[in-house]
């Protein structure tokens, strides 16, 4: 094990809510402060921990998919810039809900639960009665609050902290966090879907080809993860490389190294992706150091991707607020799309976005080829022209017209006009993954 793989294994294994430093891990684990500093931004990037300005570096709990819409305590201040006045101990609390206080005290206290971030002034009455019912307290506009409140924050371990900026900009802040997070909740990871290691076939380089044919016997597959003494993937064998030679050859004789592989938090759609470019129907999925940890077919791929689909969204992207907007004005086999130019779509200038007309002539040329065949979509390119600009409020038409559909591509010729004159023209290709 790396001397990095051992202060994630020592961070993890701390309790929740601990502070750590550089120095500290250094000189607790015997190594360099830049291994040190180099394994905590790590951590950092895996959700184990969060690093706070004048406060330092908390052990947290790492979020999981059914509790992605919390935020913690910690990550509030690096939101909205704050200073942690008393009780520093309970940043890594998670807070359920936030509570705007622009009412009298007793009537603020009846919305204010355990768990709770209060939004208010400089009100120290309010602060105490806050904390005292378990709930934490954001001040606004950079005021600060008694000692007496600072030492009952680090009493009850429930977080005081003071920002600068006003009631309406913080509570906007914190919604689009929490927005944020849910649209990343609805991307699916290899890690949702793969196949763990524990029911997982794979071989060891020291293996013979015989092995293989064991394999293939109990299981009917055809492919086949290689590692070596330390679970670190070498190789992938098929059947193609097993084919007429002799079965007392050692696996790492035969099999294909340097494979490509995936790791947990690589999304299905990129997985897809590299599936069908390379004509790939399985892929090793990897840790951080290039240990096995399971496998991911094509066809986990494809059912994730069917899933997806089928499930209500809860986060609006910029893609979703464009193609809400497309309204069906087909004639007969002659496929068109309206679209109204809103006040979002728009650059600065007032015309359409470079972004926004890349995003319509995609979900126009994918539509016209899912008309053809059905399947998923991954675009390889576009060739976009950009004949005149189209001012806000403008209605728009765009017309896909399929040039070529194959088993695996499918290529599109996109004309966008207002007022009937043609405004731009695009060329899509992209490729088709069949169901």
């Amino acid at each position: 094990m790396t001397k990095h793989e051992q202060i994630l294994q020592h961070i993890q294994s701390l309790e929740i809510g601990n502070k750590i430093s550089v120095r500290q891990i250094a000189k607790a684990l015997t190594v360099s402060e830049g291994t040190a500093y180099r394994a905590i931004k790590d951590a950092e990037n895996q959700g184990l921990v969060s690093t706070i300005e004048r406060v330092g570096t908390i052990r947290i709990e790492k979020k999981q998919k059914e509790n992605f819409e919390k935020i913690t305590f910690a990550e509030v201040v690096n939101i909205v810039d704050g200073q942690v006045l008393g009780g520093r101990d309970g940043l890594h609390k998670t807070l359920s809900k936030f509570v705007i206080g622009a009412m009298k005290a007793e009537a603020m206290m009846r919305y204010v639960e355990a768990g709770n971030l209060l939004i208010v002034g400089n009100r120290d009455q309010v602060h105490k009665l806050a904390l005292e019912t378990g709930a934490a307290v954001l001040i606004t506009g950079g005021f600060d609050t008694s000692d007496e409140v600072k030492r009952l924050a680090d009493e009850l371990n429930m977080p005081i902290i003071s920002t600068s900026y006003d009631t309406f900009t913080v509570a906007t802040m914190i919604n689009r966090a929490i927005y944020d997070q849910l649209i990343k909740k609805e991307i699916i990871l290899v890690e949702d879907i793969f196949i763990h290691l524990e029911n997982t076939y794979y071989l060891n380089t020291t293996d013979k080809v015989e092995r293989w044919f064991e394999f293939n016997n109990e299981t009917g597959h055809s492919r086949y993860p290689v590692v070596d003494e330390n679970m670190k993937i070498q190789g992938m064998v098929t059947s193609k490389d097993v084919m007429g030679v002799d079965k007392s050859l050692e696996i790492e004789k035969v099999m294909t190294k340097s494979p490509l592989s995936v790791n947990g938090q690589t999304s299905v759609a990129s997985a897809a992706h590299l599936m069908v470019w390379e004509g790939i129907e399985q892929l090793p999925v990897v840790d951080n150091y290039k240990k096995l940890v399971g496998v991911i077919s094509r066809q986990d791929v494809l059912k994730a991707l069917q899933m997806n689909q089928r499930q209500p969204h809860v986060g609006e992207t910029i893609e979703d607020l464009v193609t809400s907007r497309f309204e069906d004005a087909s004639v007969g086999n002659d496929i068109c799309y309206r679209c109204e130019v809103t006040p979002q779509m728009t650059n600065h200038l007032g015309t359409i976005s470079y972004g926004v007309f890349t995003t319509i002539v995609t979900e126009a040329g994918s539509r016209a080829l899912r008309v053809h065949k059905k399947g998923d979509l991954v675009v390889e390119n576009i060739t976009l022209y950009f004949i005149k600009p189209v001012q806000i409020e403008s209605m728009i038409e765009i017309s896909p017209r399929v040039l070529e559909i194959g088993r695996k591509f499918g290529k599109v010729d996109v004309e966008i006009f207002h007022e009937g004159t043609i405004v731009g023209k695009a060329l899509l290709m992209a490729q088709i993954i069949d169901r």
